[in-house]
């Protein structure tokens, strides 16, 4: 039996991808990204020493080859893992756009580290399971939560580095519409999107980290959440552009989501768009008030009634690592 004195519990939170700074890469770095930890929706995993390393719950194939990855990982830097009983309590949505992979990973990373009693390397052992190629954002909130934006890849081998970080207004909420009947691009299809992409305007990236660097970013420490917003629409009004014709034709991976979107806009929602591929799509409110109010429309709205409509406020911390 599992010597239960040994669990250990990670909670990872979901992120919003709330746009790329840096498509065309001239300078040496491409993409830099801009990410955001929301609460309510979370990846929480139970790692127990165990006789011999299992997994059980949902997306226990997943979660069974990230454990098996770092086991190989830690044998090959002469480091010894114990075996371990793995159990995935909760999982963001797979390929929603939510950072669900991401989470999975840095949770199996920090778990097997964390049971051992090793040092955590989340760097390291991200890029070695597969994450963080284009975005650092997923790792900067793993450390802080709130609201990072990373300096996009340059050198081959290294994660891009988190170059800010801010706690995001507590009383700010992002209303969530997620639907369950789309995935969004992944795997070797998003790898595919990105070759067969066009070439990215260097004068849209300069807009783009205008855009982030003095409006987005102080607004933030402002509490202006109307030039957040504005912001925030615009980045996406540019990213969703150069994607959509990997989507069909739309800034948008979901038409649901789309109409009942451009519903809230018009009701007063703010910072519109979609997280990574999709089919999430995210706006902004000041107050829990305003959020609830913004959902119980969407909800209504015949475009939302098959929606999963939610009010996300920031998560501001670290991912938890308890036992």
């Amino acid at each position: 039996m599992p010597d239960t004195t040994h669990t250990t519990t990670v909670t990872v939170p979901a992120r919003l991808h709330l746009g790329f700074l840096d498509l065309n890469g001239s300078l040496g770095r491409r993409f830099g990204s801009i990410g955001l930890a929301v609460a309510g929706l979370r990846t929480r995993i139970a790692f127990t020493r165990a006789a011999s390393t299992g997994v059980t719950g949902p997306e226990h194939e997943r979660v069974g080859t990230y454990v098996a990855n770092m086991a190989q990982h830690l044998e090959a830097a002469g480091l010894r893992a114990a075996p371990v009983a793995v159990e995935v309590l909760e999982v963001v949505p797979a390929h929603c756009g939510l950072g669900s992979g991401t989470a999975l990973a840095l949770a199996v990373a920090a778990g097997v580290r964390y049971v051992n009693a090793l040092p955590l390397d989340m760097h390291g052992d991200a890029l070695h399971l597969g994450r963080g190629a284009r975005s650092g954002a997923g790792m900067g909130l793993f450390h802080t939560g709130g609201l990072v934006v990373d300096g996009g890849n340059g050198r081959r081998g290294l994660a891009a580095p988190v170059i800010s970080h801010m706690v995001f207004p507590p009383h700010w909420r992002a209303i969530l519409l997620l639907d369950p009947a789309r995935r969004g691009i992944h795997g070797l299809a998003e790898v595919q999107a990105f070759k067969e992409l066009p070439a990215f305007s260097e004068n849209d990236a300069g807009r783009l980290c205008r855009l982030v660097v003095m409006r987005m970013l102080p607004a933030v420490v402002e509490h202006d959440l109307a030039s957040f917003g504005a912001a925030v629409t615009e980045i996406q009004s540019v990213v969703g552009s150069y994607f959509a014709p990997a989507q069909g034709g739309s800034a948008f991976t979901s038409p649901d989501v789309e109409a009942v979107l451009t519903d809230l806009a018009a009701a007063g929602a703010t910072g519109i768009g979609q997280t990574s591929w999709g089919p999430t799509g995210f706006a902004f409110a000041s107050s829990p008030d305003d959020a609830d109010r913004l959902a119980r429309r969407a909800r209504s709205h015949p475009r939302g009634r098959d929606l999963d409509v939610r009010v996300c406020a920031a998560f501001n911390r670290a991912a938890e690592i308890a036992g």
